[in-house]
């Protein structure tokens, strides 16, 4: 770190938004801005920009935290119904189509029959990507012996 505020306070939120914003577009958006608010040496658009970036950390660090499963549950919830739906879209999916073409091919279901339609996933793939990110860095937290606290 620098003993010029400025160049600490633009690491700082760096760091912060590192954190904070596993989606590498998102991040990159919000590195921009800041990188904006370091060009112009406006020092108190820069404090107020890292102020909210560390305050959303402290959200998400006390949400996380929570005994209720519908506020620390929420991100798990996330990763499960995406983790279903892509699972359905790569493999029941194809396995249904390959089934259904068998069936009416043996007459037990009619031909003008159209199998069911495929889910949307795709935007599914950012959210989890994103995800991906945070396990990224929970898996590094549990290779250091990081304590969690655990819903049960």
């Amino acid at each position: 770190m620098s003993f010029d505020p400025l160049t600490a306070l633009f690491e700082a939120g760096k760091l912060a938004i590192e954190r904070i914003w596993p989606d590498p577009n998102k991040r990159a958006e919000e590195l921009r801005k800041l990188e904006e608010l370091r060009a112009t040496g406006d020092l108190a658009n820069l404090d107020a920009h890292v102020k909210i970036v560390l305050a959303q950390l402290e959200v998400n660090k006390k949400e996380a935290q929570h005994k209720s499963i519908f506020v620390a549950g929420w991100r798990p919830f996330i990763g499960w119904a995406g983790g279903f739906s892509l699972v359905y879209a790569g493999i029941v999916y194809p396995l249904l189509l390959w089934v259904w073409a068998i069936l009416q091919a043996t007459g037990k279901v009619p031909s003008e029959m159209t199998p069911p339609p495929q889910l949307e996933s795709g935007i599914l793939g950012s959210i989890i990507t994103g995800m991906l990110g945070v396990g990224g860095m929970r898996s590094f937290d549990k290779a250091k012996g990081t304590e969690t606290n655990k819903i049960k």
